[in-house]
Parts: C-alpha cells; sequence; structure tokens
C-alpha cells in the first residue's frame, strides 16, 4: 500500500449522506437528542452497536483468538493519576488554546484559519483573541463520595497505559515469554475543544490497541511485521483505492515514539488516521519503573541477560473505523429502469443483520417465521413481512444485509427458498434444510483468504 500525495482528495460520499443514513436506520445517533444534544458524544442504536460489536469480535479474533503470543485485558477506566505523570499527559498532554473575548467561544490556536466569523461583534465580525496558552485534554473526575475527602482523577485518553501498569502481572500469570503481546479494547476520552466529522473526533471514543513486547534487538523487525498485518487486516475489509500508509516525519513523531505510520483511510473530508503502528521503545515501562519505584526489566532464563523490553504498538480507532466501513461500503446505483437503490456493501463479518427473510406474502408468515427462528440460533437474523418484496429487498441493502431468503408459495410444494445476495443481486433456490449450511459458508468467510 504506497503512500499517495497529500491532496485535497476526498470521498465521493458526503458526510450529509452519511449522517442522514445512520439516523434514519438507526446506525448513530446525537447522545441526549431530545435535550438538544451532547457535543462530542454520540449513542450506536440497534444497527449500528451490531456494527461496532462486529468489527471489535474481528479485530480481537484477528489480533488475540488466532495468536498464542498475544494475550487479552479489560482494564479500568480510572487509573491511579500517578500514572498519567509517568506517561506525561499531565505534563504535556495539551493543545494551544484561544478564547474569543466578545462570543466566548474557545479555538485550537493552529485552527484558527477558516474559523466561522465571529457573531457577538456590531461593526465587525473579527474575533477578539487572547494569547494562545496550553489547554490539558484530560477529562478530570473525584474519586470518593466526600466532596471534601475526594481525590483528584482523570478518565483514561488512551487505553494504553494500564497494559504497561500491569505488563508484569500479565506477563507471570499468562505464563508468556518476550516476545509477546497485550491487546485491550475499550473507552478512552478526550476533552477536545472541536469536536468534529462526526464520529471520528469526539470526546467519548473506544480504541483497539496491542502492545508487543520484545527484545530491544528485535525493535525493528516487530515494527515491519506488525505494519505488515495491520495493512493485511484492513484490506480484508476495505476496497485498497480508498487505504494508504502515511509515515510521519522526524518534527510530528510523539515524545515517546521512535517511529511512526498511519493507516490512512480516504473520508469524506479527506485523507485521515484510522491506525496508528508505533516504535514505543521502552519509554513506557522505563518510565512506569522510575516512578512506581517496581523494576519492569524481564531476565532471560536461558542468557540470564537482564533487559527493559521494547515496544511495538497497533492503536485503532474503533469509531473512527465503524465510520470509515460505512463510508467504503455506501453506493447508490441506478438500476435497470431508471430507479435508484442505495447499497451498503459491508463485508458479511462486519454487516450488522447477517440475512433477512421476507415471506412473499402476509399469508406465508407462519413457515416464514419458523424459518427466521432456526436461523437466529446461528446468525443475526430480520424478519419482514410489509410491503412488497422489492421494497423490502431495498431496506436490507440499505443496511448493509449480505442476504435475504424469500418463502413463496413455490416453497409449500418444492421445500425450497430463495436465497438473494446483496451486491450481484443474484438469486439461488436452496432446499429449506440446507439453507442454514448454505449461509454459513459465505457469511464466515474468512476477510483475509
Amino acid at each position: 500500500m504506497a503512500a499517495a500525495p497529500d491532496s485535497e482528495q476526498q470521498s465521493s460520499v458526503s458526510m450529509e449522506e452519511m449522517v442522514s443514513l445512520c439516523a434514519r436506520r438507526g446506525f448513530i445517533f446525537q447522545s441526549s437528542e431530545i435535550y438538544g444534544g451532547a457535543n462530542g458524544f454520540w449513542d450506536y442504536g440497534p444497527l449500528g452497536v451490531e456494527l461496532k460489536n462486529n468489527l471489535k469480535a474481528l479485530w480481537w479474533q484477528y489480533m488475540v483468538r488466532r495468536r498464542d503470543d498475544v494475550v487479552g485485558v479489560d482494564t479500568s477506566i480510572i487509573a491511579a493519576p500517578r500514572t498519567w505523570e509517568a506517561s506525561g499527559h499531565v505534563e504535556s498532554f495539551s493543545d494551544p488554546m484561544v478564547d474569543c473575548r466578545a462570543c466566548k467561544k474557545r479555538f485550537r490556536a493552529d485552527h484558527l484559519e477558516g474559523v466561522a466569523p465571529c457573531d457577538s461583534r456590531e461593526g465587525t465580525s473579527e474575533h477578539d483573541f487572547t494569547e494562545a496558552r496550553d489547554f490539558n485534554l484530560m477529562l478530570s473526575t473525584k474519586i470518593g463520595a466526600s466532596v471534601a475527602a475526594s481525590a483528584d482523577a482523570y478518565l483514561r485518553p488512551e487505553t494504553c497505559q494500564s497494559i504497561f501498569t500491569g505488563f508484569k502481572r500479565v506477563r507471570e500469570t499468562a505464563r508468556q515469554k518476550i516476545p509477546f503481546g497485550i491487546g485491550q479494547i475499550g473507552k478512552a476520552f478526550r476533552n477536545e475543544i472541536t469536536p468534529r466529522n462526526f464520529t471520528f473526533r469526539s470526546r467519548e471514543f473506544e480504541q483497539a490497541e496491542m502492545e508487543y513486547f520484545i527484545h530491544p534487538s528485535e525493535q525493528d523487525k516487530s515494527f515491519d511485521y506488525w505494519l505488515d498485518q495491520r495493512e493485511r487486516f484492513h484490506k480484508g475489509i476495505f476496497k485498497e483505492e480508498n487505504l494508504r500508509l502515511r509515515a510521519h516525519a522526524d518534527d510530528e513523531l510523539a515524545h515517546y515514539c521512535n517511529n511512526a505510520r498511519d493507516v490512512e483511510f480516504l473520508f469524506p473530508f479527506g485523507w485521515q488516521e484510522i491506525e496508528g503502528i508505533h516504535d514505543r521503545g521502552d519509554w513506557d515501562l522505563t518510565r512506569h519503573s522510575e516512578f512506581s519505584g517496581k523494576d519492569q526489566s524481564v531476565t532471560n532464563e536461558q542468557t540470564k541477560e537482564k533487559f527493559m523490553p521494547m515496544c511495538t504498538e497497533t492503536s485503532m480507532g474503533i469509531d473512527r473505523t465503524c465510520l470509515a466501513v460505512l463510508v467504503d461500503a455506501y453506493e447508490e446505483e441506478t438500476m435497470e429502469g431508471g430507479e435508484t437503490r442505495t447499497v451498503l456493501h459491508i463485508h458479511p463479518a462486519l454487516a450488522p443483520i447477517k440475512v433477512a427473510v421476507l415471506p412473499l406474502s402476509k399469508k406465508l408468515s407462519e413457515p416464514a417465521q419458523v424459518i427466521a427462528e432456526n436461523l437466529r440460533k446461528r446468525f443475526n437474523t430480520a424478519y419482514d413481512a410489509s410491503g412488497n418484496i422489492g421494497r423490502r429487498y431495498r431496506r436490507q441493502d440499505e443496511i448493509g444485509t449480505p442476504y435475504c431468503v424469500t418463502y413463496d408459495f413455490d416453497s409449500e410444494e418444492d421445500g425450497a427458498v430463495t436465497v438473494r445476495e446483496r451486491d450481484s443481486m443474484t438469486q439461488d433456490r436452496v432446499p429449506i434444510d440446507e439453507v442454514g449450511e448454505y449461509l454459513r459458508i459465505r457469511i464466515e468467510a474468512d476477510p483475509w483468504e
């Protein structure tokens, strides 16, 4: 996946189309919507939560369960405050901000170009900005029932630090030796001043991260290996023309990072990161050794060499990647006769609903419901008997359902149903007692084979 030159290139899908589809079909909508919403916070509806859970399950299967050298954890959102001192977040996790004295709005100092005019000053639309000052992006909270006795704490701004603080415990209990990895999927929070682009940049989000610990001599080899693995993962679920790799320039590397590549996706607002692969060196384990007083180094049992493991990190944004899945899959097709259908070409492994059962007539509802009940034991299955069959197909196309099973009047005689495939719209006649296996082979197909 060669890195393309920077450009103003954008996806053919507009954000307006995406936001409309997500709200209309119950994928994603604004949190606390009846109260006007909470900026930077989003709720996943019945279809959205299935898509999100499927993506997390796919990541977990690929990164943890398929391997004997990666184990999983699920750690708490709130950690000891000292954690964030060691990680550098208390000191340096900030953005330069300015306030407008007139409209009282806050802006990032490096994002002032193109901001909307000030709406609170007579005779001029220019903002009256203060001097720039750093604004820490961590969301703070209190621990304890009494305000007077409570302690300051933070909602974690990233999920990886608890992997580092639990490194020794996990390594020993899982009986793992270097090299090995620890994976986690979980919530993180950042006090973004200007959340934007729907769910791409929000204040509450989910990350799927894996920290792989290696001997210092394996540092470069490990980075190249995991870069290749993560590229392969994304190629299994996205069109290749919507993906690229971008190397970080020296002046944009994070303080803990020796090398970094971003997997970028072509969104309606341009190329943006959905995953980062980072060479974190021994920054994290060394810092936590210093701040906790607990040595995190390991000893090779055979050579007796004592060393601090290096770390390769893969960090994927779940919400960003869900949005990318929808953008990548969205298409408006003009069919014969001029009719237009909206279809989501989502890979079956990610599709919220795997199969819909559609009786050709409501008179056939009873045997069709029996088929649906049987299929629900294996797949997330919808049942729809409302409207003509063409309209029902279109409804399923728009939410990405890969297969529709139609029970018709001939089914009473031949004991078979018609299975329609979403993308090609081809139809196969399949015996009722074989339809489950017919669907399993296609729905559970490995994205990487």
